[in-house]
């Protein structure tokens, strides 16, 4: 497998406390990478660190397949966009000003894909209005193509929804997957919205104090939170000639001698009767229908 980024016991330490703390993640190319964590956990600063606009404590990473310490690390960042906190806009120039000072600071001597870059995050229509007039929603959108001038392959974006109300936030997703689809570009983006980022995201890392705690693709993550039922029997020998045979369910899984867990919607009455004309006690019945949101709380403890 390819990975635009990779990190290896990533360390970043401010007055002897680690922010970043022994991170090794790893984000294989043309993935949507939902990084979550809550206010102070370290996504911005891994972010930071990524983006060589600070240094590092320990630890080593590849970008694109090139180490960090090596020479070649500026040509591999030239391949990055970034928007890593609020984006620096100047709010008495245009959209298309602002666009042409940053290709300026970034060396970027074409600027004739101006226009379609604004054009692709919906600001062709602004002419001359001044930043400083702009919605949040425009704003955002501004700061994604300031990410966009210099053609990344890696865009790294910290809480590009973040104050949007609801349209604003469906814009900034559709504009997201349509380059993630159309561009093939790989996005590193954290926010505090779970709900929205599991519309978009196609594999994840779930940081918590500095440490990231397990990483998971999308796949993995529906399969986890996807609805169920745990059982709690007198016996699980019979329970399979009960579930396949009286009530048609395939999907359950017997977890020991005494629990099993049943996939999908079901009718508890009916399988409290099925169960008991077989002899089978029904002890507990706990009914599990996580989301993102839910997934997050219980890995890290809830509100610990």
């Amino acid at each position: 497998m390819e990975y635009v980024l990779r990190t290896f016991s990533l360390v970043k330490t401010y007055k002897d406390v680690n922010v970043v703390d022994n991170v090794s993640m790893n984000i294989p190319r043309g993935q949507i990478y939902g990084f979550v964590g809550r206010n102070g956990a370290g996504k911005t600063t891994l972010m930071r660190l990524v983006c060589g606009l600070i240094n590092k404590s320990g630890g080593s990473f590849t970008l694109f397949g090139k180490e960090d310490e090596d020479r070649g690390i500026g040509r591999a960042r030239r391949r990055v966009g970034a928007m890593v906190e609020s984006p620096a806009l100047f709010g008495e120039m245009t959209a298309a000003e602002n666009l042409t000072e940053h290709c300026l600071a970034l060396g970027v001597a074409d600027r004739s894909h101006i226009p379609s870059v604004l054009e692709y995050v919906g600001l062709e229509g602004v002419g001359k209005k001044k930043v400083r007039n702009f919605s949040l929603g425009m704003r955002q959108r501004l700061g994604i193509a300031l990410a966009l001038v210099g053609s990344p392959d890696f865009l790294v974006l910290d809480e590009p929804v973040n104050g949007l109300d609801p349209q604003g936030i469906v814009e900034i997703r559709e504009l997201l997957l349509r380059l993630n689809r159309e561009k093939n570009i790989t996005i590193l983006i954290s926010s505090h919205i779970l709900g929205e980022l599991s519309r978009l995201a196609t594999c994840y890392g779930f940081i918590e104090k500095g440490r990231l705690l397990r990483e998971i693709t999308a796949e993995e993550l529906e399969k986890s939170c996807r609805k169920s039922v745990h059982l709690r029997l007198s016996g699980t020998e019979n329970l399979p000639l009960v579930l396949e045979r009286g009530m048609g369910i395939g999907d359950y899984k017997i977890l020991s001698a005494n629990e099993a867990e049943i996939y999908g919607d079901v009718n508890i009455g009916a399988l409290a009767s099925a169960l008991q004309a077989e002899g089978i006690e029904l002890l507990h019945v706990n009914e599990k229908d996580e989301d993102l949101e839910a997934y997050f709380l219980n890995l890290v403890g809830g509100g610990k």
